[in-house]
């Protein structure tokens, strides 16, 4: 290719990565980018500064209308988009904010993956459409106050009881936790760990909101509490026994997390690349100075290349290649370049970067729940600790 012929360089695609998708991502890149440009972005900052969201039963239904929830799942209402695509939608949305991202995650990659993938097919009937179209949100309870990075220890328990499951236990860091009309359960039982499809409305479940957050304020976080609540037969997920069930569904989830933590860091790239332009300090604008010049570089190479990362993983589970041990690569190198993104994007803005009116300090902030949830980093580096070395450090 001669030089005349090279394509125009793009400061916010500067590897050209548009090129790696069709005519059908980039539709869905699009429609869910005008959908958070108009649904989020004019009210995240004060979603986030007043710690709710007063209209997000709408906005799940506005999201199951674009097809997003779910969105990978084939059948029962679900879109059957490519990994790919998802991940593409995870990244907009968290562009946005990560609440409405994890909001979507929830519903899709957890609850409803966990339905779809391990429960009867009257549970897929009764809960996957409605799911998928945002009319009835869902939860996923396995952290327990006690227990987060050891899920193995949890109390939560499940007894037999004539044909019925009885439910007992405490659930907590559960996002949609008090907006759910139903929730998947993790307990222990003789049997060994199961999941039930608990519907809200039971006798003896209760929910209530975690205040007083300054990460993720733009998302319902919730304690779940079982107090004998009562299920028939059918509840329990009959597709899978042990801890296999609720890691699968996590690593569906974390996949999203790895496209998602992009979408902040991309979101705070382009706020201090537009910033370091227009304001001026002696004489000149901030950009044109060198050091600034270092940060933008740096930040451009990390954010394009945690991207390139997420397409190839992406491409890996359209394959159906993709290892869990591959998403744990993704998800620790992601949103750790993504936090420091932010970190650096503050400092190009200065005072300014701690203000509610640029996205930076928001989308910093919710980065350090997202750092957590799915697996702290310390968890990913001893999964893939014990891939490189073959040798198990978590005991």
């Amino acid at each position: 290719m001669t030089a005349s012929a090279a394509p125009r360089f793009d400061p916010l695609d500067p590897l050209g990565l548009d090129d790696l998708l069709d005519d059908d991502d980039r539709a869905v890149r699009e429609t869910v980018r005008r959908w958070a440009a108009d649904r989020v972005l004019p009210h995240v900052a004060r979603w986030y500064e007043d710690g709710q969201v007063p209209e997000v039963r709408e906005l799940a239904r506005e999201l199951g209308a674009l097809g997003a929830l779910g969105m990978p799942l084939h059948g029962h209402g679900c879109a059957g988009a490519t990994a790919v695509q998802y991940g593409l939608a995870c990244l907009e949305l968290e562009a946005a904010d990560s609440g409405i991202r994890s909001l979507v995650s929830v519903q899709g990659s957890l609850a409803m993956y966990a339905i779809h993938r391990y429960g009867s097919e009257e549970l897929k009937e009764r809960w996957l459409p409605p799911m998928a179209a945002g009319e009835t949100i869902g939860c996923f309870g396995l952290t327990e106050p006690d227990h987060g990075s050891d899920p193995a220890a949890m109390r939560t328990h499940a007894r037999r009881d004539g044909s019925d499951w009885v439910l007992t236990g405490r659930k907590t860091w559960i996002t949609n936790g008090s907006l759910a009309g139903v929730a998947v359960v993790w307990a222990r039982t003789d049997e060994g760990i199961r999941g039930f499809v608990v519907p809200t409305d039971a006798p003896g479940f209760a929910a209530h909101d975690i205040h007083h957050k300054w990460s993720l304020r733009a998302s319902v976080t919730s304690e779940l509490v079982l107090d004998e609540v009562r299920l028939p037969e059918g509840a329990a997920l009959p597709g899978v026994v042990g801890l296999r069930g609720p890691l699968s569904c996590l690593s569906h989830a974390r996949y999203g997390i790895v496209w998602g933590a992009m979408g902040a860091a991309r979101a705070c790239f382009e706020s201090a690349l537009e910033y370091a332009t227009t304001r001026e300090q002696f004489g000149r604008p901030i950009g044109g100075f060198q050091l600034t010049q270092a940060k933008l570089a740096d930040m451009a190479v990390e954010l394009h290349k945690g991207v390139l990362l997420a397409h190839h993983l992406g491409r890996r589970m359209d394959a159906g290649r993709l290892r869990p041990e591959q998403i744990s690569f993704g998800k620790l190198n992601n949103v750790r370049e993504a936090l420091e993104i932010c970190r650096t994007s503050r400092t190009i803005l200065g005072a300014n970067g701690i203000s509610l009116e640029y996205p930076v300090m928001r989308h910093a902030t919710n980065l350090e729940s997202v750092l957590t949830y799915e697996g702290t980093a310390e968890m990913h580096q001893l999964v893939l600790g014990k891939a490189l070395t073959g040798l198990d450090a978590f005991r």
